[in-house]
């Protein structure tokens, strides 16, 4: 369980900069592609993540409803303006869970679908729905051509080098 208000923050920390890789990888001309007609783009992929982050994630925990404002482009355009909206949302969320108490992880948290869950599962659920984006964007970056830092340190044929040469 992550009951530990600063293992938590540092784990959202550590996760949400491997998110970002990608977004340091892309060229201005990339932003506003989707895979298919209708499919998330990378901005909407980051203004979603973002917006998720502060205004529903960090609205709940602190006991109010979500305010999501969506993912439209309308939120931050071009690459300079998406880079700094997970910024600045990601920054507001951890001045928002960094008020908690290791007791208001143990609280009930209400989600927008009105179930009730303790808040540390809630932020968990956090970096789950992070976590489930994060590979659509590696993916996405992959088909754009566009290589992304290795998300733990080595690439598969690294570790299946690495692998052999010590079996």
């Amino acid at each position: 369980m992550l009951q530990d208000l600063q293992a938590i923050l540092a784990y959202w920390r550590n996760a949400r900069s491997r998110t970002v890789r990608v977004l340091e990888a892309l060229a201005p001309e990339d932003l506003e592609w989707a895979p298919a007609t209708g499919a998330f783009t990378f901005g909407d992929l980051f203004r979603h993540l973002a917006g998720l982050e502060r205004f529903m994630y960090a609205e709940n925990v602190q006991g109010r409803p979500s305010t999501y404002p969506g993912h439209g482009a309308v939120l931050a355009a071009g690459l300079d303006g998406v880079r700094a909206y997970p910024d600045r949302c990601h920054a507001e969320s951890l001045a928002i869970f960094g008020t908690l108490a290791d007791t208001d992880l143990l609280a009930p948290c209400v989600n927008p679908a009105g179930a009730s869950m303790a808040t540390w599962k809630w932020l968990r659920a956090m970096v789950e729905h992070e976590a489930h984006h994060r590979g659509q964007l590696y993916l996405m970056a992959s088909l754009r051509g566009r290589p992304v830092a290795p998300r733990f340190g080595l690439t598969e044929e690294q570790l299946a080098a690495a692998s052999k040469a010590k079996s």
